[in-house]
């Protein structure tokens, strides 16, 4: 193969997996070179500023990662959207081009079929059937001045444990006195 170089690359194209989709829905296809700021941009705009009720995300292998970020950056920031999510596979053709052909032969391609993962993902205002595989129901935020009942843990630093002086370079590591009258730190343990 290091005789040969990537031409092209298709995706097999394939019907969105949600039934019943009104014929204007937009679909955001997520690639792997797809910046998440423009994406967003343009999925908010329609959401909010054309009153879109549904928006579909999709992307297939490295994009994936991707897809869901921009799905859960949304649902962060529009709040009561019911989600369904499927997983499935697709077909990607690479067409590879032979760099160094024999003399007086026809230029060789190879084509290779790959299946990869790919996701589509359903954000609707509107409820959906909670019985379908893949349905998240919406997270509701908690007004201000509301009991959570301890349920968020948003803004709630985690403790770490004190560190062990074996894992402390020699440079931090620092005494500490039991005398009452100060830290017991000098310059010089810090140092070397």
């Amino acid at each position: 193969m290091e005789n040969f170089r990537k031409v092209r690359t298709s995706e097999e194209e394939m019907p969105l997996p949600f039934p019943d989709l009104p014929p204007d829905v937009v679909e955001m296809k997520v690639k792997e070179g797809s910046k998440i700021r423009n994406l967003m941009n343009f999925a908010m705009a329609q959401m909010e500023l054309k009153g879109r009720r549904q928006i579909v995300f999709s992307g297939c292998g490295r994009a994936v990662t991707k897809t869901i970020t921009c799905v859960e950056i949304m649902k962060r920031k529009l709040g009561g959207l019911h989600q369904v999510t499927k997983v499935r596979y697709k077909t990607v053709l690479e067409v590879w081009e032979n760099q160094d052909p024999l003399p007086d032969s026809p230029a060789q391609n190879l084509t290779v079929h790959k299946n990869v993962p790919s996701i589509c993902i359903l954000l609707s205002r509107d409820p959906l059937d909670p019985n379908q595989t893949g349905y998240q129901p919406p997270e509701y935020r908690h007004e201000a001045g509301e009991d959570t009942s301890g349920s968020s843990t948003k803004g709630l630093k985690r403790l770490l444990p004190p560190p062990c002086e074996e894992l402390l370079p020699k440079k931090l590591q620092v005494q500490v006195s039991d005398s009452p009258r100060g830290s017991g730190t000098t310059a010089g343990q810090l140092d070397h």
